[in-house]
C-alpha cells in the first residue's frame, strides 16, 4: 500500500468520523429540544422526542409489587450511584427492595439471570455493555420474563436500536420500571470451528448483528485503550489495517440454493442500526420472526470503499439502488431475508456476536428465535417493527481481485 492510499483512507476515516460526529450530536440536540432542530432534518435523521410516562401502566405495575433485579457488570464506573437511584426509584414507586447479583469473568450475565429467575424476579435489568446485555438475555429467553437494559458500554447498540435514552439514568429507570412490554427475536449462531466437525458447534445468543469478515478483524483488533477514549470510533481505525482483505463464501439461506460470492463481510442482523444513526441493515427489525443477512463488498481501492459508505448513507435515508446499476459499481451491498442460514468460508474467517470476538470458523449456522426476549421499553418509542420491505437477492459469484 503506498503512501498516498494511506494518507487517502486516513483522510476518509476522519471525514468519516467528523460526519458521524454531527450526525450524532445533531440528534441527540433533536430528542432533547425537538424545536431546535429543523423540521427537514429531523424527519431525514429520524429524530423523535423521548416518549411521554405511561402513567396507567406505572399505576398497575406498581399495584402488582414487583419484584425487580439489578445484574450488573461491576467494571462500569458509577455502579454505586446507580444502585442508590435505582433503591430510591423502586422506594417511591413502593415496590420491594430489589435483588442485587454481580457478573463475573466466568459468567457474564447468563447464570446470574437464571438466578433471578429462580428467586421469583419479575422483571430483570441488565446493567452494562452489549456483552452483559446479551448474556443476560440468553438467561431470559423463553421464560416470558421481561428483561429492561441500563446501557453502560462503549457501543450499545441493542439498547440504541432500542431508541433507550442513554446517559439518562432517571429516564431509563423509568422504562425499567413503567415501560412498555413487547416481545423480540433473538438469534443464534452455531460455529463449526473445522471442516470435519460437521456436526459439532458452539451456539451463541445474538441480539445485534452477527458477522464474519472485515466486521470481526474490526472487533478483534480495537485497541482497548483506543475504546475508552473514543468509543465505537476506535473500530474504524481497527477496520483501516484490514481493508485489503476480501473472502470467498457459500451461503444458503432457508431452504434455496446455495449462492457462492466474494465479499467483505457478511452480516447476519437482527437490528441495523449503529451508532451515529448509519443504518447498515436498514429492514432489520427485533420483532419480525426474520434474520437479515447482508453482503457488503468493495473493489478498487478508496473509491470502492468511498462508494460503499456513500450507499450505507443513502440506505439509511430510504434510497435503493436499482440492481441493474449495481453491475457497473466498484461496491455493493446486498440483502435477504429468512429464519435459517448456512455459510460455509473457502477459509477460516474470525466470527463475532454483538461486538465479541468468537475466534474463526469454516462454517457458522445462524437461526432467528421468533419473539423468544420480553423487553421494557419506552412506550412510544419502538423501531418501525410492522413495516414490511422487498427483499433483495444475494449476489451470484463475483470476480476476485
Amino acid at each position: 500500500m503506498t503512501a498516498g492510499t494511506v494518507i487517502a483512507l486516513i483522510s476518509l476515516v476522519v471525514a468519516l468520523v467528523a460526519l458521524s460526529l454531527a450526525i450524532s450530536t445533531t440528534r441527540r440536540i433533536g430528542v432533547r429540544d425537538p424545536v431546535a432542530v429543523p423540521p427537514m432534518w429531523r424527519r431525514m435523521l429520524r429524530i423523535r422526542p423521548l416518549p411521554a410516562l405511561d402513567l396507567a401502566a406505572a399505576a398497575g405495575r406498581s399495584d402488582a409489587r414487583e419484584r425487580v433485579a439489578f445484574i450488573m457488570n461491576p467494571t462500569k464506573g458509577g455502579i454505586a450511584e446507580l444502585r442508590e437511584q435505582a433503591l430510591r426509584a423502586c422506594a417511591i414507586r413502593y415496590l420491594p427492595e430489589p435483588m442485587w447479583y454481580y457478573t463475573t469473568a466466568e459468567d457474564p450475565g447468563t447464570g446470574q439471570a437464571r438466578e433471578a429467575l429462580a428467586a421469583g424476579a419479575d422483571v430483570v435489568v441488565a446493567v452494562g455493555g452489549d456483552g452483559t446485555v446479551r448474556a443476560v438475555a440468553e438467561g431470559l429467553a423463553g421464560s416470558g420474563v421481561p428483561m429492561a437494559i441500563m446501557p453502560m458500554g462503549t457501543g450499545n447498540l441493542f439498547a440504541r436500536n432500542l431508541d433507550l435514552p442513554l446517559g439518562d439514568v432517571p429516564a431509563l429507570l423509568r422504562t425499567a420500571l413503567e415501560g412498555a412490554e413487547r416481545s423480540s427475536d433473538v438469534g443464534w449462531l452455531t460455529l463449526v470451528r473445522t471442516p470435519e466437525g460437521e456436526e459439532e458447534g458452539e451456539r451463541h445468543i445474538f441480539l445485534v448483528i452477527a458477522g464474519a469478515g472485515l466486521d470481526a478483524e474490526m472487533v478483534a483488533g480495537a485497541d482497548d485503550r483506543l475504546k475508552k477514549q473514543f468509543g465505537w470510533v476506535a473500530y474504524f481505525f481497527a477496520a483501516v489495517q484490514h481493508l485489503g482483505k476480501r473472502m470467498m463464501a457459500r451461503i444458503t439461506v432457508d431452504d434455496g440454493e446455495p449462492v457462492d460470492s466474494h465479499m467483505r463481510t457478511v452480516l447476519l442482523a437482527n437490528v441495523g442500526r449503529l451508532p451515529a444513526g448509519i443504518q447498515l441493515v436498514p429492514d432489520a427489525s427485533f420483532d419480525d420472526g426474520m434474520i437479515d443477512v447482508a453482503t457488503l463488498d468493495a473493489r478498487g481501492g478508496i473509491v470502492g470503499w468511498t462508494e460503499l459508505f456513500g450507499t450505507v448513507v443513502a440506505q439509511g435515508a430510504g434510497i435503493r439502488e436499482p440492481w441493474h446499476t449495481r453491475v457497473w459499481r466498484t461496491s455493493r451491498i446486498d440483502h435477504v431475508r429468512g429464519r435459517t442460514v448456512d455459510i460455509r468460508f473457502d477459509e477460516p474467517q474470525k466470527v463475532q456476536v454483538d461486538g465479541e470476538s468468537l475466534g474463526r470458523a469454516t462454517r457458522v449456522l445462524g437461526e432467528v428465535d421468533a419473539g423468544a426476549l420480553r423487553l421494557r421499553v419506552p412506550a412510544t418509542s419502538v423501531p418501525g417493527g410492522e413495516a414490511t420491505h422487498d427483499a433483495e437477492a444475494l449476489p451470484g459469484s463475483s470476480e476476485a481481485g
